[in-house]
């Protein structure tokens, strides 16, 4: 329905939150879809990172509320703050 009024902006919270891997792989590769399709903008919360990894062109980790991190899923990856916060160390 979001995607039929022609947003230039999709917002979208946690769309594999429960989905199977199989599941997972294609609701990937449908947003995918529509988004280079319709030239459209996703702002996606996801905490399945390999989701997140594989749908982004560019990532904002918040700690806490905070801004820790922003960039690319490489500079994301090799990020030691995200890295401490989310594997430990970070309060």
């Amino acid at each position: 329905m979001a995607v039929a009024q022609e947003p230039e902006l999709l917002l979208l919270d946690e769309p594999t939150q429960g989905l199977s891997p199989e599941d997972t792989a294609a609701t990937v590769a449908v947003i995918r879809q529509i988004a280079r399709e319709r030239r459209l903008t996703i702002m996606l919360v996801e905490h399945d990172m390999d989701v997140v990894f594989d749908l982004a062109d560019r990532i904002s980790v918040l700690h806490f509320g905070q801004l820790i991190a922003e960039g690319a899923p490489d500079e994301i990856r090799a990020n030691a703050e995200v890295q401490r916060a989310y594997l430990g160390g970070l309060d």
